[in-house]
C-alpha cells in the first residue's frame, strides 16, 4: 500500500497539491520514507500554505499533525 500526505488548513480543509506546485503529490513505499520526507520539507510546505498534514496509508487516515513549529 502506498503512503502519502494530505495537505490541510488548520481547520482541516484540504489544500489541493495539484493547484500548487510547492505542495507535491508524493507517494512513498513506506511510512518511514513518508515521515523522513516530511521532516525534510515541512517548512517549505508551511510556506506554500499547508498548516497541517494527514498521513494516509492508501485511503486510511493514520494521523494528523500541525506544521506550526510553536504548537504543542
Amino acid at each position: 500500500m502506498a503512503w502519502s500526505w494530505r495537505y490541510e488548513t488548520a481547520a482541516g480543509t484540504v489544500v489541493e497539491s495539484g493547484a500548487n506546485e510547492s505542495l507535491p503529490a508524493e507517494l512513498f513505499s513506506s511510512r518511514g520514507d513518508a515521515e523522513s520526507w516530511l521532516g525534510e520539507t515541512w517548512r517549505e510546505l508551511r510556506e506554500a500554505g499547508a498548516e497541517q498534514v494527514t498521513l494516509l496509508e492508501g485511503d486510511r487516515t493514520v494521523y494528523t499533525m500541525s506544521l506550526d513549529e510553536t504548537a504543542d
